[in-house]
């Protein structure tokens, strides 16, 4: 039986994530695909589609659309940008990828899409900490590419991985990837997460590096306190924000985006989205957001001041936030991308080294496939985008 591609409500769409998928495993469930997060997205128009076999629901996508201006004789044309998704089971049913992308297609098309982005959610490779921390000391490895997975920790590695990338390859999707070996895509490839379900806290803080739990054990010390708070502390995690973007030299979100994401998330769940505080004698030195949805939580957004680094209050922030997940009987903690990059020279290897001194594992997704349309079309917007 052939699917059927169409736009779907929001309600039936978030839904869709957190009981048929979720029940599926929820790996594949990701809050870059939430309806809510669409909203948050006003630079993009979001829509909510579906695909049927029949009557029944069997996978869903949030694509964002963003207009070019009004052309002569063409009429309005969009990119379309599916994040983390689509969340379909690709291989289920005895189907292969063109089963689900070529209705996907027939639908963009006939609504002016010159141009998708999507990046599919399966893991296509794992590595353990000590792995990682092997490779990041060994000069002959300097990207993820070049370090052998673990086929330990690689249980819940997707056996077809590979098919999904070679399927949709033969069907014209192509990576546009750079060569800085950092973070490549519009959302990176290598992420670090923490396993949880069936462990303790005990068991999680033993798997922290000795220079996190030194650090944890030096912020109790000084007096770090962390605690959670609420959209009306969002001014103080924004100054803090602006003072790290500065110092790491990164392009900084405005106040009403913080502001407008907490409004959309909240909305849908009231526990959908967390701030965080942490520092000594009642004045924060550190900050993040965690987004929650479904069994998984992801970090968001960090900060912190200068001045105070050595309460180490980032730390003692992490380790309350995983405590929280724990508490709570989630089943992962997410601490988001990383770059392609093991080469202790590199800009990102300071991030890859923090995050990485938790325990948790190096998760790799196959990364961001484009398929041009109009290809004529798609070329322009692609040479004025590197000129810009």
């Amino acid at each position: 039986m052939s699917l059927q591609v169409c736009a779907i409500d929001t309600a039936l769409h978030r839904r869709f994530l957190l009981e048929t998928a979720a029940a599926e495993g929820g790996r594949r469930v990701s809050f870059l695909q939430s309806p809510a997060w669409g909203r948050v997205k006003t630079a993009w128009r979001p829509e909510s589609l579906g695909w049927f076999s029949e009557s029944e629901l069997v996978g869903t996508a949030l694509v964002l659309y963003r207009d070019l201006p009004a052309l002569p004789l063409l009429g309005r044309r969009s990119l379309a940008y599916i994040p983390e998704g689509p969340t379909v089971d690709w291989f289920g049913s005895g189907r292969d990828v063109a089963a689900w992308i070529r209705p996907l297609i027939a639908y963009l098309r006939a609504h002016g899409v010159f141009s998708v982005k999507l990046g599919p959610k399966v893991v296509a490779r794992r590595w353990d900490a000590a792995s990682v921390k092997a490779g990041m000391a060994d000069a002959a490895y300097t990207l993820f590419a070049d370090l052998p997975a673990d086929d330990a920790a690689g249980a819940d590695v997707e056996p077809d991985a590979g098919r999904l990338i070679a399927e949709l390859e033969a069907l014209g999707w192509r990576r546009q990837c750079s060569s800085g070996q950092g973070i490549a895509d519009v959302q990176p490839r290598h992420f670090i997460e923490i396993p949880l379900r069936g462990r303790t806290p005990d068991d999680v803080f033993a798997g922290f590096n000795t220079q996190w739990r030194r650090n944890v054990r030096l912020a109790e010390r000084a007096g770090v306190k962390v605690w959670q708070t609420s959209i009306d502390d969002l001014p103080t995690f924004h100054a803090m924000y602006l003072e790290t973007a500065e110092r790491d030299r990164f392009a900084p979100r405005p106040l009403p985006y913080f502001q407008r994401m907490f409004r959309e998330l909240l909305a849908v769940d009231p526990d959908g989205l967390r701030l965080y505080l942490a520092g000594a004698d009642g004045i924060p030195s550190a900050a993040a957001t965690m987004v929650r949805f479904g069994r998984r939580a992801w970090f968001g957004y960090g900060a912190g001041t200068t001045s105070r680094r050595e309460l180490r209050a980032a730390n003692a922030l992490q380790w309350q936030m995983i405590q929280d997940c724990l508490d709570d009987g989630l089943d992962s903690y997410d601490l988001r991308g990383v770059g392609e990059t093991l080469a202790q020279n590199h800009p990102l290897f300071g991030l890859l080294r923090f995050k990485i001194g938790t325990g948790g594992d190096v998760v790799e997704y196959p990364g961001e496939y484009d398929l041009a349309l109009n290809r004529p079309l798609a070329l322009a917007l692609r040479i004025y985008l590197r000129r810009r």
